[in-house]
């Protein structure tokens, strides 16, 4: 009778290996998170400083009603005349901020267009209640 002998296939696992591929891993996001800059907020803590943190200049401050007409510190403008207005400061000076009060009903495209302006001059612009 010709009965054959099982094979038996070994459990046994080579962990050598397993430990060069883990190494690689390891020394490769060692290098990799070196480089990585960290895209953080510059935020300044409160605390006393030596320097005034008072803008030297008031902000401007711009309001837009539920019908889409702008008003650039109390005097009725339009977008264009921001633009200029905005362009003329900031010749004169370095840094320019500015208030945006949007009504609650006013179009989003309205407020957009003064986000458009500021991001272009580099001003730093704050939404107001």
């Amino acid at each position: 009778m010709g009965l054959k002998k099982r094979q038996k296939v070994s459990a046994e696992f080579s962990m050598s290996s397993l430990t060069d591929i883990i190494f690689l891993l390891l020394i490769f996001f060692m290098l990799t998170s070196s480089m990585v800059v960290p895209n953080a907020l510059n935020l300044k803590m409160p605390g006393r400083s030596k320097t005034s943190n008072q803008p030297k200049y008031p902000p401007v401050e711009v309001r837009i009603d539920r019908s889409g007409k702008y008003t650039l510190d109390g005097q009725t403008a339009s977008r264009t005349e921001i633009e200029r207005h905005i362009r003329d400061i900031k010749r004169s000076r370095q840094k320019v901020s500015m208030v945006i009060y949007p009504n609650q009903t006013a179009g989003q495209e309205y407020v957009v267009a003064i986000l458009d302006i500021a991001y272009r001059y580099h001003v730093d612009a704050v939404m107001g209640d």
